[in-house]
């Protein structure tokens, strides 16, 4: 293998990692949310609003991190 190959293969797999991290993430957020909802049903729309803007930060720092795996193949 030469390096291009490598590099290549190094930005496909940073990229997946990114990826799979934050739907990880996401899923903790969205799990943990709903058990709080569960518990104090009163206050759905304070967990819910909370729950929407970190999981849309999460996903902003997973595409950050794909754009930069991909840059790093140029």
């Amino acid at each position: 293998m030469d390096l291009s190959t490598l590099g290549t293969l190094g930005a496909a797999i940073g990229a997946g990692i990114a990826v799979v991290g934050a739907a990880l993430g996401i899923g903790k957020i969205g799990s943990s949310a709903m058990e709080s909802i569960a518990r104090q049903p009163e206050s759905a729309g304070k967990i819910r609003t909370s729950m929407i803007i970190v999981a849309a930060l999460i996903e902003g720092v997973a595409l950050f991190a794909v754009v930069v795996c991909f840059m790093a193949l140029k």
